[in-house]
């Protein structure tokens, strides 16, 4: 600060200047007489007295006047009174003291600003009216950590000591105990301070912080709880006054002596300047008194380290909102409103410096640069930020010098490019603060809009005022109305009950009630609060009349355009959120007067109590049932959802907070009361209300807001409470047409297929709500069957996501399942037919949930009964693929566990088994591929039925199956005991292979290697039958040389099958039908060796030389295969003479 530090500097410059407004000069002498000692006001015996007259004035003199003015105002001012000033000026609020010590101070039951005012005499309080043990009593168990609590701790355990006051300086010893890795230090502590404020301190541990640390505390403390024991002196310069020439060297001598190798330069230097003549010491009366009190022009505020609250909001902001660093922000600016509470002018000075900081953060230009948006956690600091500084221009009695340099200074950040706008990077449409009308075309481009920025709010705040004569009334008076004769007509000031209103733009009405409450005038704002709620309800009123006329009319359309030009919820300036803590502020129970320091864990939930409204005519209005019905118009006003994810996801988290705060309020029969009466007129209401008959196409959905109502409601009025959540279930936006008389912003047009919704950046969220508001009414519904069908009616017209259907479905199902008791027949019926209709929604559309979803819809039919089960397997093509209604749907319902669930008899069984077969046959014939298997496996225990899905596979064998569908079928035939008909699907999968030369790890090889082994087995004439096709569709050496191998291996025929006869003799591969397979593999071994050399390296000749040897051993097998290899590897090394190295290793194996 500018102020002084309490003492003087060890070497002032040579030339000096005029003193510091701190050091004023002090030049008259003080009139000599005996001190008063500790003076009245404490705690001398049992009994109370009453103040002096001199310790009345002195206190109040000694809050508001510079002491300065005192010496001016008046000629001779006696000692004593002088003592009693001085006395008094130090800070008497231990609040004061804990606000500049932690994040977050507050007194229980404490709603204005802490006057500071004394206590009678002998009252047994503190100066401030805080009894001796409320620090200590608040600080126990919270925060221990926190410099307030320590500094507590310190004075308590006597470590305080030395304490002196020289005049408006306060001076002391601190000792810290020592610790296991500390030992025992003491610190010198200085205070000066001013008019009931702190204006500079200094500490010998060096604490480089925004807070004052726990030795100042201490010495305040000392000086607030035991004054009596402090030792008080007029200021020095009074002092000095009373000694002669004699005792002036001594003083001075002594005191060079005692500090000479701190203070003999600057001693030396003063007195050269002093015995020169022409220097600018000597042309100034009088001379520095550091304890003299501050000057009349010296600002008046509480000492404040802006260097610290630079570099702290630098270090957090520079976190990006990592570590608690958004916490500890949100920490800093509640420390604002803290002090704007308290009416500290500090308030506006931190949060410019706060400002300064934010608006030097890199990381805007950045995200300018890069296009992107910053973070939510960034955004909802930058709103705060704008917030504040409208709470701010609106202090009722700021000056309006005060006001202009804000202004310029919000103007000025305002201007900057890298400044972020007030809702992204989206254009706004919300109207100017001071004006409901929009100030442009609702029609127009954004782009010719105005830009907002976080602090346009504030500008246009600077040019409110309080002067308006009917708004002083309404703030200044509980009993201002008007007279009984005046109350016929229409009046814009007063109701018809003759209640003052106030007619204007409601986020700016509460905006000023934000200010007053903010400010320290806490009455004032419950004022204009109740005004602006009487105001909104006549309008509600007037707006029930004017829809009542015109009701015909737009049922008719169907639609309506939206009348409301912003939206409360969601707001910038948070009108609702405003009005609710306004209100309820009055009514919250506190558990004790302790007094909160911060860091005490999870906040308790808030206990509230009625109280009755001042100067209400009827007695009847209480603040908790107003703060109940505010927030219901706010949370159920009609309103366009707004441009841009942010400001949508405002809307949305801002909602949440409101329904939070809403249930901690426990109902009675009047908030009862007040609950019904508002939620009929909102389904009253019309075009304003969100919940009316008619709304615009992209009004924000009620399901949030509903669902409260709904569990609030529904122990009290049932009817209501259903009829409101059926209301709020639409969600027009995704209903596939738009009626024509949508009269929306022109440029508001909306795609019907919801992946094309731009601007609906939440509807994810939206969805969800509105799945929880179903799920809610449905277990409330457990077993009434008419709301049952109702809420499923609402359900499947308005929710039209499947995955949120089938999580309804899957609640319903488990609500309806209890584990302890019978299933509830009613919801399972329900549950089935939201899973019948995600079946439906999802049977053309890819959903990854899909499979999961068919199994939980048979589970949930075999729970509703064998009805249910034969209706799915009868309707099974408008529900399931081929696929799906086979190997899931047949193949659960037939299995061995349902048919025990079900407890069934054997007509049942057979019923449940004929649809099941009918379902086969029916998939095989539209999807054989997928489903002929299953189909098979289905009929097995029919011969009729076996025999018909047979016969589709073979009709689809030559079209649309492959060799894989077929082998897999042709296994499961030879499984059943079926060999031929596995033959005759073997051959036809045959003749669908294709098998290259270098395919000797393809997957079919085993089915080619099964089905020659099988037709090995039938006997001669199957295997004549199947080597032409082996020959024709496998290409490989090493597969053709293997079958060839089994086939010599064993006489053919090995099966046994009846009627015929086995010779039990192995075949030659000289004569048919082997001689066409050796053949063919002899061909292979030659084509896949010219292949292989083609493009063979050094490093695979060995591997080579093997295969060769492979081929001999075929070779081998004919009569002459000896000649013909000789033949083949001359052929070899006569082609590939090139090669050397490997025709070398060929001449070594093979000669």
């Amino acid at each position: 600060m500018a102020e002084g530090r309490g003492e003087l500097p060890p070497q002032p410059p040579l030339h000096l200047s005029l003193p510091p407004s701190s050091k004023r000069p002090c030049l008259r002498p003080a009139p000599r007489g005996p001190g008063p000692g500790p003076g009245p006001g404490f705690q001398n015996s049992r009994f109370r007295c009453p103040e002096s007259l001199l310790d009345c004035a002195a206190k109040a003199v000694a809050e508001k006047w510079a002491f300065e003015r005192v010496e001016e105002r008046f000629e001779r001012i006696p000692e004593p009174v002088q003592r009693r000033i001085v006395y008094w000026s130090f800070p008497r609020n231990e609040r004061e003291i804990c606000m500049y010590s932690s994040f977050q101070c507050r007194v229980a039951g404490e709603e204005g600003p802490a006057v500071s005012t004394g206590a009678p005499a002998g009252s047994g309080t503190v100066p401030g009216g805080v009894t001796g043990t409320t620090g200590a009593a608040g600080a126990a168990g919270t925060g221990d950590g926190l410099p307030f609590r320590r500094g507590i701790r310190l004075l308590e355990t006597g470590c305080v000591e030395n304490v002196l006051q020289v005049g408006f300086h306060l001076s002391g010893t601190v000792t810290e105990p020592a610790s296991q890795s500390e030992p025992e230090v003491t610190h010198k502590v200085a205070i000066s301070f001013d008019r009931c404020k702190i204006t500079s301190v200094t500490c010998g541990c060096g604490n480089r912080d925004i807070f004052y640390c726990a030795h100042v505390v201490a010495l305040s403390l000392y000086r607030i709880r035991k004054p009596e024991q402090v030792k008080l002196r007029l200021p020095i310069s009074e002092t000095l006054f009373q000694m002669n020439r004699d005792q002036l060297q001594k003083l001075v001598q002594y005191l060079i002596t005692a500090h000479h190798t701190e203070v003999l330069p600057t001693a030396q230097k003063l007195a050269d300047e002093i015995l020169s003549s022409n220097s600018e010491i000597n042309q100034v009366h009088g001379a520095p008194d550091p304890t003299a009190g501050a000057s009349i022009d010296d600002d008046n505020c509480w000492h404040l380290d802006e260097e610290q609250v630079r570099e702290q909001v630098k270090q957090f902001l520079s976190q990006g909102g990592y570590y608690g660093s958004g916490k500890q922000l949100n920490s800093m600016f509640a420390k604002v409103r803290e002090m704007l509470r308290m009416r500290d002018s500090n308030g506006a000075r931190m949060l410019t410096l706060i400002t300064e900081q934010f608006m030097a953060d890199p990381r805007l230009s950045l995200w300018r640069q890069q296009g992107t948006g910053m973070t939510d956690k960034c955004r909802q600091l930058w709103d705060e930020l704008g917030a504040l500084w409208v709470c701010i221009v609106l202090n009722p009695h700021c000056k309006s010098e005060e006001k202009s340099g804000w202004l310029k200074q919000l103007k000025k950040w305002g201007d900057m490019d890298i400044c972020p706008l007030e809702d992204g990077n989206y254009g706004s449409e919300l109207p100017n603060i001071t004006n409901a009308l929009p100030q442009s075309s609702l029609a127009h481009d954004s782009l010719a809009r105005p830009r907002r920025t976080v602090f346009t709010r504030a500008m246009e705040a600077c040019d409110l005022h309080w002067q308006d004569s009917h708004l002083q009334r309404i703030i200044s008076s509980d009993y201002y109305m008007s007279p009984a004769y005046q109350r016929e007509g229409e009046s814009l000031l007063f109701s018809p009950q003759g209640l003052p209103l106030w007619l204007d733009h409601v986020p700016t009405a509460c905006a000023r009630v934000d200010a007053l409450r903010s400010h320290g005038y806490p009455r004032e704002a419950l004022r204009l609060g109740v005004a602006i709620i009487n105001t909104l309800r006549l309008q509600q009123q007037r707006q029930l009349d004017i829809y009542k006329h015109q009701k015909k009319e737009l049922l008719q359309r169907g639609m309506t355009s939206t009348t409301n030009l912003e939206g409360w919820v969601g707001h910038p300036l948070d009108p609702i959120g405003c009005l609710f803590g306004t209100l309820t502020e009055t009514c919250r129970v506190e558990d004790d007067s302790a007094m909160d320091t911060g860091d005490s864990g999870e906040p308790k939930p808030p206990v509230y109590h009625h109280v009755p409204v001042w100067g209400c005519p009827d007695g009847g209005e209480s603040y908790l049932a107003l703060a109940l019905e505010v927030a219901l118009m706010g949370m159920g006003q009609q309103r366009v959802m707004p441009e841009g994810l942010y400001a949508q996801d405002k809307v949305c988290r801002n909602e949440e907070q409101i329904v939070a705060k809403l249930q901690e309020m426990e109902l009675d029969e009047l908030l009862v009361q007040t609950l019904r009466k508002q939620a009929t007129l909102l389904l009253e209401g019309g075009p304003f209300s969100g919940l009316g008959e008619v709304i615009h196409r992209e009004s924000i959905p009620m399901h949030t807001f509903a669902k409260y109502l709904f569990s609030a409601l529904l122990p009290h009025d049932a009817d209501l409470a259903y009829k409101l959540a059926l209301r709020a279930m639409r969600l027009p936006v995704l209903d596939s047409t738009a009626p024509s008389g949508d009269l929306g912003h022109p440029h508001h047009g909306i795609s019907i297929v919801p992946s094309r919704y731009p601007r609906w950046f939440t509807l994810g969220h939206l969805e969800s709500q509105q799945c929880e508001l179903a799920s809610t009414m449905l277990t409330a519904a457990k077993g009434d069957m008419l709301r049952l069908r109702t809420v499923l009616d609402a359900i499947q017209k308005n929710i039209h996501s499947s995955s949120l259907i089938f999580k309804l479905a899957q609640d319903a199902f488990k609500i309806a399942t209890p584990a302890d008791n019978p299933p509830d027949i009613t919801l399972l019926n329900v549950a089935l037919e939201l899973g019948l209709q995600v079946m439906r929604m999802t049977l053309s559309t890819l959903n990854w949930r899909r499979r999961e979803m068919v199994r939980w819809l048979v589970t949930c039919a075999t729970e509703v009964g064998l009805r249910a089960l034969v209706s799915i397997l009868q309707s099974w093509y408008t529900l399931f693929t081929p696929t799906e209604a086979t190997s899931i749907v047949a193949a659960t319902v037939m299995s061995h566990n349902t048919i025990l669930r079900l407890s069934l008899d054997y007509p049942q069984r057979e019923e449940l088994a004929s649809c099941a077969r009918t379902l086969a046959l029916q998939c095989a014939m539209k999807d054989p591929q997928n489903c002929a298997l299953s189909a098979l496996t289905l009929c097995e225990k029919d011969h009729i039925a076996f025999e018909t899905a047979y016969q589709i596979v073979i009709d689809a064998a030559s079209t649309g199956m492959t060799y894989s569908q077929l082998f897999t079928i042709a296994r499961y035939m030879e499984h059943r005991g079926y060999p031929l008909r596995a033959f005759k699907l073997a051959s036809l999968a045959m003749t669908h292979l294709n098998l290259a030369y270098n395919q000797d790890t393809h997957p079919a090889i085993n089915d080619v290697l099964w089905a020659c082994a099988l037709s090995h087995s039938l006997g001669k004439n199957e295997l004549a039958a199947i080597i032409p096709l082996v020959v024709k569709s496998v290409h490989c050496a090493t597969v053709l040389s293997d079958i060839l191998r089994r086939c010599t291996m064993t006489a053919p025929g090995l099966a046994g099958i009846p009627g015929r006869r086995n010779s039990g003799k192995l075949m030659s591969t000289d004569k048919a039908p082997l001689r066409q397979l050796l053949d063919a593999t002899i061909s292979a071994y030659i084509n896949t060796t010219h292949s292989r050399l083609t493009h063979i390296s050094p490093r695979h000749y060995g591997e080579f030389i093997e295969f060769l040897s492979k081929a001999r051993e075929t070779f081998l097998l004919a009569q002459d295969g000896h000649i013909q290899f000789a033949q083949f590897i001359d052929n070899l090394k006569q082609i590939y003479k090139g090669k050397k190295k490997l025709m070398m290793l060929v001449r070594e194996r093979f000669g």
